[in-house]
């Protein structure tokens, strides 16, 4: 069976982003599993022209990435209860490239919440897309106290709760890539 490829989104530009050091956690874990490739997706290096919308905008190496991805990791902070326009911008750069595809959502906030509110935001993004989002979310609340200066993990418990977000993910990619090859859309 060819591997899952399961992308890690790095949904924001902001620079000194606390919620970096949660997106290289979650792509480092991501990496371990058997089965499965990905590729570490920082927004503010896609290359988005601002005059336009949608379609048009399209950057092409996005748009194949996101072509070859059985699922989708969007690791996103919250600002202001929402998420960033950025990452907005950049999703709306596809649209039939996702349809029928997985979706895991990990927020981050500086407060103790971990981020619940953008992923409940981004959830209807997520229905119009096409994509199927998880019922597993990783939850990174507090965000300067689970992460040293360095980047590193300091809170252990959250090995097991990025796993249990992975085993949804990755079990929902491969359903849906079954059913992308092998039933006709009605």
């Amino acid at each position: 069976m060819q591997p899952l490829f399961i992308p890690v989104i790095l949904g924001t530009a902001r620079k000194g982003r606390r919620s970096e050091n949660a997106a290289r956690f979650v792509f480092e874990e991501t990496k371990k599993r058997a089965g499965v490739e990905t590729e570490f997706v920082d927004i503010c290096k896609i290359p988005m022209r601002l005059d336009d919308a949608g379609e048009q905008m399209k950057d092409p190496a996005f748009s194949d990435l996101v072509t070859r991805a059985d699922g989708l990791i969007l690791v996103v902070p919250e600002y202001n209860h929402g998420y960033p326009g950025l990452l907005k911008h950049a999703l709306d750069m596809n649209l039939e490239e996702y349809i029928h595809k997985a979706v895991g959502i990990c927020g981050v906030s500086a407060g103790p919440f971990g981020g619940a509110r953008v992923i409940e935001a981004l959830l209807p993004v997520m229905r119009e897309l096409g994509l199927v989002t998880i019922f597993n979310d990783v939850n990174f609340g507090h965000a300067a106290k689970i992460f040293g200066e360095d980047g590193k993990l300091l809170d252990e418990s959250f090995v097991s709760r990025t796993a249990k977000f992975l085993d949804e993910l990755i079990w929902m990619s491969r359903v849906l890539r079954y059913g992308r090859e092998n039933i006709a859309p009605a």
